[in-house]
């Protein structure tokens, strides 16, 4: 009889012990750190303008590396660039970093944000590899140097426009969408960007497999789409946005 106690109080202990370390992690798991939320709460810091995260630092000292090489490379193009197209896109570059540049070092003595004085590494062997080249071929490595660096830096635009919880940043960042956009825009108007370059890189360094609606089989037309329309009162205010005027070359 006291051996089948013994077993049986044996059996509930070891019952309890697992469900406990069933229901530990549960219970424990709001103060892991590692998670996602955890690393972001540690990373940001308190100021008048909302918390200021790891991702927003990153994008303001960015925004300034931006304007160390991609202004004198506007420049650049300027003086040497053959077409007016390149002349015209380098004139962007500068009027719109030499202002975003402005914005970007008002935002970091606002936030105490130290930012860098230099062009990185690479930001300065683009620049020596322009300054090597001449005729159409600067002209091919400009634009096409200049919208892979633009292309990259609007997504983290985006990233930062939609979770940054600091007003200033959240200024800058859509500040930094229009200029950034226009450039995009006229590198492009040049006529002279590979368009199969830019998507195979993308590719070469994404993981995911894509995803969308298939095509048509045998040559059929897809269903046409149903018009997106209100319902309702209709007196609005508004109107829509003016498409995008692309610059001739």
């Amino acid at each position: 009889m006291l051996r089948r106690i013994n077993g049986t109080a044996l059996i509930i202990a070891a019952l309890v012990a697992t469900l406990g370390a069933l229901a530990f992690p549960v219970w424990s798991y709001a103060d892991r750190s590692g998670t996602g939320e955890a690393n972001l709460n540690a990373s940001s810091v308190a100021t008048q303008w909302g918390p200021l995260s790891a991702t927003d630092r990153d994008f303001l000292v960015k925004v300034r590396l931006a304007g160390l090489w991609e202004l004198p490379a506007g420049q650049q193009a300027i003086e040497r660039a053959p077409s007016e197209a390149t002349k015209a896109a380098g004139d962007h570059l500068v009027v719109g970093h030499t202002d975003l540049d402005r914005r970007a070092r008002d935002v970091a003595a606002k936030l105490g944000v130290e930012l860098p004085n230099q062009p990185t590494a690479q930001q300065q062997e683009w620049l020596r590899e322009l300054t090597a080249a001449s005729g159409d071929e600067y002209e091919r490595k400009f634009a096409n140097i200049l919208r892979a660096a633009h292309g990259k830096v609007f997504g983290l635009i985006g990233q930062v426009r939609h979770t940054t919880r600091n007003t200033l940043i959240r200024q800058l960042a859509s500040d930094a969408n229009q200029t950034v956009l226009d450039h995009i825009t006229m590198l492009e108007a040049t006529g002279l960007v590979d368009f199969d370059a830019l998507a195979r890189e993308a590719a070469s360094g994404s993981t995911a497999s894509p995803s969308g609606p298939s095509m048509p089989r045998d040559g059929q037309a897809p269903l046409a789409p149903v018009p997106a329309t209100p319902t309702g009162d209709q007196s609005f205010t508004s109107r829509p946005v003016p498409p995008t005027v692309m610059p001739m070359p």
